[in-house]
């Protein structure tokens, strides 16, 4: 209750201050919103509607204001009534696009954005939103049509180039990606987006030179550019082969992305490999336990501190993150003999019995279940008709069986050694 009288009062305050100062309400709201009084102009919109539902302004206003508070569903449904009243207003209903393609809700988006583009054909910002929605769905040629007719009125602008790169990259034609990029970057030479792209289209072509060339490049322009020596350090991790120097400027552009403040595992652990190749272990030892503490989940972090240790005669720590490797990668090894054995039901599916026995045979290089020596010699007894192989992988599940813990039934055992006579004496056909 209130509350209720608290907004009545405010409403009625608004109405004597522009009353008495001849200010429209509108305006007002406005200037809340300029000032960032947003709950204040959401109070406003809401009195207003009450006696006013059917206005789209004030139905917009509030969207905008929830909008800045980030209250987006709330904000939504007021642009959505905004452009239900005022179906040709573009700015109502590109607010509601827009909000549509916040929530990812690019098929309610994409019908808006066509229609007020439809009104304004050469609006970049509803062409952006468009076409950002084809490249999300993989219908580059359309987005590819759109960036073409801003291009067709300025061939100059460098920003329409890289879209229309990007299309063509995202569908595969790295050749007219390249072509743009290029024209993109003449006519703009810090163009960071063109430099970044070209390094990478250089590096699919096997040309990680030249793709250092265009970061390097970018460096100069961006010198606290963290993507930029992260994109270089690994193009110069990737090449190292036993080069003292690659490794030096690997480990050089790897110290630096830790420096700009990117302190994420594969950086760490990167620096501390670096280190290690230069045998500086000790050096190596202080990113990799800083990596593993990141990432308790890499095995190589704990191999490389294994490793390092190892080096400077510390066994006991050697020991450790060697067994470290062990733990970590067990239940792994103990998924793929699962996989074997899944893969042999489904080659005996498909009586392919000889694969089935091979794969049994991997998961045994795995897993010491005696059940798989009795899988063995029922395909061997029961569907490649060879008693002695069965003979054998009865009397290998027998020998194993007795290692384990609880043991079999007696009788489950005794019909096995009934088979093995059986087999043993059985008639020759």
């Amino acid at each position: 209750m209130k509350s209720i009288l608290s907004a009545l009062i405010f409403v009625l305050s608004l109405y004597t201050s522009l009353t008495a100062q001849n200010i429209p309400v509108n305006q007002a709201i406005d200037k809340m919103l300029v000032n960032g009084n947003y709950e204040e102009a959401i109070n406003a919109c809401k009195l207003l509607l009450v006696s006013d539902s059917l206005n789209p302004e004030i139905n917009f206003k509030l969207g905008v204001a929830y909008e800045n508070i980030l209250e987006e569903e709330l904000a939504l449904t007021s642009f959505s009534r905004a452009a239900a009243l005022d179906t040709l207003n573009k700015a109502y209903v590109f607010m509601l696009a827009k909000g549509y393609y916040g929530m990812e809700e690019y098929q309610l988006a994409e019908p808006l954005l066509i229609k007020i583009c439809a009104i304004d054909s050469m609006n970049w910002l509803y062409a952006y939103y468009l076409t950002s929605i084809y490249i999300h769905l993989n219908r580059y040629d359309e987005s590819i049509n759109i960036y073409n007719r801003f291009l067709r009125k300025d061939s100059t602008n460098y920003n329409y180039l890289n879209k229309l790169a990007f299309a063509y990259l995202k569908k595969g034609d790295f050749a007219r990606a390249k072509e743009l990029y290029i024209k993109s970057l003449f006519l703009n030479q810090k163009n960071l987006l063109a430099i970044k792209n070209l390094a990478y289209l250089y590096t699919t072509e096997g040309k990680p030179d030249t793709s250092i060339l265009f970061l390097t490049e970018g460096i100069e322009i961006d010198p606290d550019g963290i993507d930029l020596y992260s994109r270089r350090a690994h193009l110069y991790f990737s090449i190292i082969r036993g080069r003292s120097d690659i490794n030096d400027k690997a480990l050089t552009d790897y110290l630096k992305v830790l420096s700009l403040g990117d302190s994420s595992a594969i950086y760490l652990k990167r620096a501390g490999v670096c280190y290690t190749s230069a045998e500086k272990f000790g050096d190596a030892i202080k990113y990799l336990l800083l990596a593993y503490k990141a990432d308790t989940t890499d095995y190589r972090t704990c191999s490389y501190l294994g490793f390092c240790y190892y080096n400077l005669k510390d066994m006991k720590n050697s020991i450790s993150w060697y067994n470290k490797v062990i733990e970590i990668l067990t239940p792994l090894y103990a998924q793929m003999g699962m996989t074997h054995r899944y893969i042999a039901a489904s080659q005996i599916g498909s009586r392919l019995y000889k694969s089935a026995v091979s794969s049994f045979l991997k998961a045994l290089e795995i897993t010491s279940d005696p059940n798989i020596y009795m899988e063995i010699a029922n395909l061997y007894d029961e569907r490649l008709g060879n008693s002695e192989r069965a003979i054998y992988y009865y009397r290998k599940f027998l020998d194993n069986q007795k290692k384990e813990q609880p043991s079999f039934p007696q009788e489950y055992i005794e019909s096995i050694i009934k088979r093995i006579e059986y087999l043993k004496n059985k008639p020759v056909e």
